[in-house]
């Protein structure tokens, strides 16, 4: 059995400043290889690691475009739901989503935190779990949605596919990530990350393995950016496992397309604000209204209840589709 697997596309109708090409015609020129990529190595399957969307209601008009390419796909596509395809990071907004509608119109099929699929061919015999982003995902000390606890009886390998912040090695202050040493006990003979943009490749521990080959699209302002090559990942699945990671030849190097002078710009501003955050956390109290902010103030707090916290992000959900417009 062969799967292809790609994750964070980040399809969107407009271009970032820090971008000097015309974002939606690039990725439409990469799905049009990952295409080609699929049937050039007989893929059976394909797998996607979410941030399927950039936003949870892109319009009709980029919308069909892309459908209209997925339609060419002769093999199924399975898709877990990234932060950017929900609202308010809330799963249960799926159903409200152009994510939600791809899956109801079989485009696309949808991983349930609670399915198990189970992909045959000839004597392979492969178990598929995956976990929509929370967003307590990387807060939660049990990692319970890193972690498969069963592999059903009869399954060679069992695929787990997680949008979080996992990483190979500890990052930034502040910012709530998963350690891959954290779910080595998990189940799955390969868990498949997104999330994390700049990935961390095929990294194998105890005979099983951990995959992130990066966004397909580069949307930051990243000087490491400028240096990656957008790449998707190929798993082999006979008596071994064997997976090769596949730069994408039609994707220009990151000096083409990104400005380095919004990028030095960027790093300027982050700098300068950076100081300011360091200014007013010595004098006072400072709140942030950022919705991801919030959301991880909430995983992190003790003594509120479950129910209080789903409410709250039930709400965030609400308020971040009635008030966000679309992207044209």
């Amino acid at each position: 059995m062969r799967i292809l697997y790609l994750t964070d596309t980040h399809i969107r109708g407009t271009t970032p400043k820090n971008r000097k090409d015309n974002l939606l015609e690039t990725l439409q020129l990469k799905f049009e290889e990952v295409l080609e990529i699929s049937k050039k190595y007989n893929v059976d399957y394909i797998l996607h690691g979410g941030d399927f969307f950039d936003r949870p209601d892109i319009s009709n008009s980029i919308a069909r475009k892309f459908a209209l390419i997925l339609s060419k796909f002769d093999v199924p596509i399975y898709v877990i739901a990234g932060n950017h395809d929900v609202y308010g990071h809330n799963p249960e907004t799926l159903h409200r989503t152009l994510l939600g509608l791809f899956d109801a119109l079989g485009i696309l099929n949808l991983i349930d935190s609670n399915d198990k699929i189970i992909l045959k061919k000839e004597n392979i015999k492969v178990q598929i779990t995956g976990q929509n982003y929370r967003y307590d995902i990387d807060t939660d000390k049990s990692k319970k949605g890193y972690i498969v606890k069963e592999k059903q009886k009869g399954v060679d390998y069992l695929i787990h596919v997680v949008h979080g912040m996992l990483l190979d090695r500890p990052f930034i202050k502040g910012i709530p990530y998963t350690l891959i040493e954290d779910i080595v006990k998990t189940k799955a003979d390969i868990t498949l990350c997104g999330h994390y943009h700049s990935g961390f490749g095929v990294i194998k521990i105890d005979n099983k393995y951990f995959v992130n080959p990066g966004s397909l699209i580069r949307i930051t302002n990243s000087l490491q950016e400028i240096e990656r090559k957008p790449k998707i990942a190929i798993i082999d699945l006979k008596k071994e496992i064997n997976i090769d990671l596949i730069p994408l030849k039609k994707a220009k190097s990151g000096k083409e397309i990104l400005d380095r002078k919004q990028i030095e710009m960027f790093i300027y501003r982050n700098e300068r604000i950076m100081q300011f955050k360091q200014s007013i956390d010595s004098s006072s109290e400072f709140e942030k209204l950022d919705i991801t902010h919030i959301l991880n103030s909430l995983a992190n707090t003790d003594g509120i209840s479950k129910a209080v916290k789903d409410e709250a992000i039930n709400r965030i959900g609400v308020a971040q589709m009635y008030f966000k417009g679309d992207d044209e």
